[in-house]
């Protein structure tokens, strides 16, 4: 009999950051709705960073009543990490599950790129999820040891959300990519570290209509009908992903990376060598090699694709 998915996460603890609108709001609902209680992380900034608002976090949490409370400090430092870890378990009792999905966005060429915006972008998509993860994370090792859950600790769940960006690049996006790949390669690492906790750690790239699409100026036809495919995409579906990874039927999916667009999964394959260059006897010569390299590696090269050329064609919604 399949469970009742009002009782799924009964007695969880999460934290969802950027969760007062957007994917995060809808995450932030799903995983109240399946019974669990939920930290609402977001200091209402603008998509560019800027400014801040503590009413967009209350009223996110004011929305899902007693199942959750609101935190309005941008996490984007140590301390404030461990703040929002310890106000979670202070009033909850526990964490189980954290959500890194507040990000901003600063685009420019790299030629063009200031350092301030770079460090910004860095500092919110990428050091904020791994201070919230290192202070996460150890409290949910110490609940293993203590018995949460009846002493079979296995409810620890770390989501990462990244982007198709960081997977493929975009133009303009040397920053938000390059967080974002960052990003995947924390969740790979947090994985193998916290695997013997029984605590999984997973990556998301999400497909949806999010104040990131809405404020696309598309430069050509593909751009355009990218936005308008993106702006149909409703965020119920990633909310409905992560949902699922949280679920206890995949306490045993860790270390992976997916796609959600619409009703479409998917399932992404991992950086591995698909071609294999040996000299034998003697070191190559820079000429050998690249005339090598060229020969060996033709039609196995990746191509310069951006994320919204691969991903330019017709949801499932």
């Amino acid at each position: 009999m399949e469970t009742d998915v009002a009782a799924l996460l009964e007695g969880r603890v999460a934290i969802v950051t950027g969760a007062g609108r957007g994917i995060g709001q809808a995450v932030a609902t799903a995983l109240a709705d399946a019974g669990a209680k939920v930290v609402i992380a977001d200091n209402g900034t603008g998509i560019d960073g800027n400014g801040a608002d503590a009413a967009v976090a209350a009223d996110a949490a004011k929305a899902l009543g007693d199942r959750a409370i609101a935190y309005s400090d941008s996490i984007a430092s140590p301390s404030t990490a461990k703040a929002v870890v310890d106000l979670a378990v202070r009033t909850f009792g526990g964490l189980d599950i954290v959500v890194n999905n507040a990000a901003i966005l600063r685009d420019s060429f790299v030629f063009r790129a200031d350092p301030r915006d770079w460090e910004a972008v860095i500092r919110t998509n990428l050091s904020a999820p791994f201070y919230l993860t290192a202070a996460a994370s150890a409290v949910m090792r110490d609940q293993g040891k203590a018995g949460r859950a009846g002493g079979s600790y296995d409810w620890g769940r770390i989501i990462n959300m990244v982007s198709s960006a960081g997977l493929y690049g975009n133009l303009g996006q040397a920053a938000y990519a390059s967080a974002k790949a960052g990003l995947f390669g924390l969740t790979r690492v947090t994985a193998m570290d916290l695997a013997r906790a029984q605590i999984t750690a997973n990556a998301v790239a999400p497909f949806a209509r999010t104040r990131v699409t809405d404020i696309i100026q598309p430069a050509n036809d593909a751009q355009r009908s990218y936005k308008e495919r993106a702006l149909r995409i409703d965020a119920r579906h990633v909310a409905n992903l992560v949902l699922a990874l949280c679920s206890p039927a995949a306490k045993s999916m860790t270390g992976q990376l997916l796609g959600v667009r619409g009703r479409e999964v998917f399932l992404f394959g991992q950086p591995r060598p698909v071609a294999r260059l040996a000299s034998d006897g003697a070191d190559w010569t820079a000429q050998a090699l690249a005339a090598a390299l060229m020969r060996d590696g033709a039609g196995k090269m990746t191509d310069l694709t951006t994320d919204l050329e691969a991903f330019n064609t017709e949801p499932v919604v």
